[in-house]
């Protein structure tokens, strides 16, 4: 297991009854639940260029939309060869007869305008059935060069009001890059889109780095370096990739740390004397405090939303297990009660749930329960997928899957919370330890 103990949506969509996305007599609205029908039939048509020069990159934004809402499972686009309309004018009247016909649902549209290297958005987001604007269009305003962020940005706003909760696509995703052969691995941290695009390299491959974990403003990532031999938690501040060591305790091995909600302080695990424990760090002061002090192993901790609590893994009780504590320390309480063993608990964004790797019967899962150890579900089973991260609102997880075999890697996959759309991540080499960063900015 890779950092097993040691280092540490909407399942589809469900129309309610009376409330309904089919209904003529009601808003459109998705209601994410455990329920499971077809995906809503939407349209997004190329959005429409202030100039010839422009087009090209009006046709890529809205395919980019397109894969983010159908990534979602929650979507199914109505494709261009079944459109009736032709939308050439941003403002121009919308012909719900037409969009009704090949039965979508939604419809997105768009406008799009390139001065130089700014580039403008805009979009509305029509109720076919209703025969009504959702809400105001909105208005994005960025380069040209980040041409995605916009789509993702439009992406976000179109899922959010269809589904009334935020969206994760304007979001990055920071990991372990893996390439060579598996006896001689090399790491580096890389940073990329939500969706695999944009990747930039943070760190050289000269030595071995894991865990990396966004600060909770996404402008700085910790991580654990070997670069000294044995390990130490680094922080880097992503936008100038410069970084520096946080000052444990000479001579101990620290690793798997995460940042508190204010991004004021970092919690990890020191190894010192046989023993490992878990220790906060004030980052401003360097002062540290000792949290735990049983004669086990306590390794990857991760901080509640409101700060107030700890969720980590220990092996107390003979085998790896979930416990909360206090974020100061004090007496832990056991949540996890399957057979098999558990480790890598990350809480989620929005409180309810803790996600989790679980081994049990020869297989590795990814599974959440509720906060209090109840309402267990494993989400996925394979040779071994571990180490989960929360998208931003909480819907998706992002996890590790190693293929079995000499020749096997390691690969990011995302599931949704229900289990449902499970799905791999593209990335240029092998990759690990994914971490995802809250909403961009």
């Amino acid at each position: 297991m890779r950092n097993f103990l040691a280092a540490g949506l909407a399942a589809l969509m469900m129309i309610a009854p009376g409330g309904a996305a089919l209904a003529q007599n009601g808003p459109l609205r998705i209601e994410i639940t455990d329920g499971v029908i077809e995906p809503m039939p939407y349209a997004v048509p190329d959005f429409v260029p202030d100039t010839p020069a422009a087009a090209e990159m009006a046709a890529q934004l809205s395919r980019v939309i397109a894969a983010d809402l159908t990534g979602t499972g929650l979507f199914r686009e109505v494709p261009a060869s079944a459109h009736i309309s032709r939308v050439t004018d941003f403002n121009a009247p919308v012909k719900y007869a037409d969009w009704k016909a090949v039965n979508a649902q939604a419809l997105v549209v768009g406008g799009v305008s390139v001065n130089g290297s700014k580039l403008t958005v805009r979009f509305r987001l029509y109720d076919v059935f209703s025969d009504g604007e959702m809400g105001n269009g909105l208005q994005f305003t960025g380069t040209t060069e980040g041409w995605r962020r916009m789509a993702h940005k439009v992406s976000d706003a179109v899922y959010s009001r269809i589904t009334g909760e935020s969206g994760y696509f304007d979001s990055r995703v920071v990991f372990v890059s893996e390439s060579g052969p598996k006896n001689e691995r090399q790491k580096r941290l890389a940073i990329m889109d939500y969706d695999g695009a944009n990747v930039k390299y943070l760190t050289s491959s000269e030595s071995i780095v894991l865990a990396p974990r966004f600060s909770p403003t996404g402008d700085r990532v910790l991580y654990t370096s070997y670069e000294s031999g044995f390990p130490q938690i680094h922080v880097m501040d992503v936008g100038r990739v410069q970084q520096r060591v946080l000052n444990t305790d000479e001579g101990t091995m620290s690793f798997a740390p995460r940042f508190s909600p204010d991004g004021r302080t970092v919690v990890y695990s020191q190894a010192q004397g046989g023993n490992t424990d878990l220790y906060t760090m004030d980052i401003a002061s360097g002062q540290r405090k000792r949290l735990t002090t049983a004669p086990s192993i306590e390794t990857a901790p991760s901080f509640s939303p409101d700060g107030s609590q700890i969720v980590f893994e220990s092996d107390r009780s003979g085998t790896p297990q979930l416990y909360i504590m206090g974020a100061s320390g004090g007496d832990a309480r056991r949540i996890s009660n399957g057979k098999g063993r558990y480790g890598t608990p990350v809480w989620s964004p929005r409180g309810d749930l803790v996600a989790f790797t679980k081994q049990s019967g020869g297989r590795f899962h990814i599974g959440v329960m509720r906060t209090n150890g109840s309402e267990e579900r494993l989400l996925t089973a394979s040779f071994l997928d571990e180490g989960p991260t929360w998208s931003p609102n909480g819907r998706v997880i992002m996890f590790t899957r190693e293929t079995q075999g000499a020749s096997g890697r390691a690969l990011l996959y995302s599931v949704d919370v229900t289990g449902r759309n499970l799905k791999p991540v593209r990335t240029p080499d092998g990759a690990s330890d994914p971490a995802w960063s809250p909403l961009q900015k």
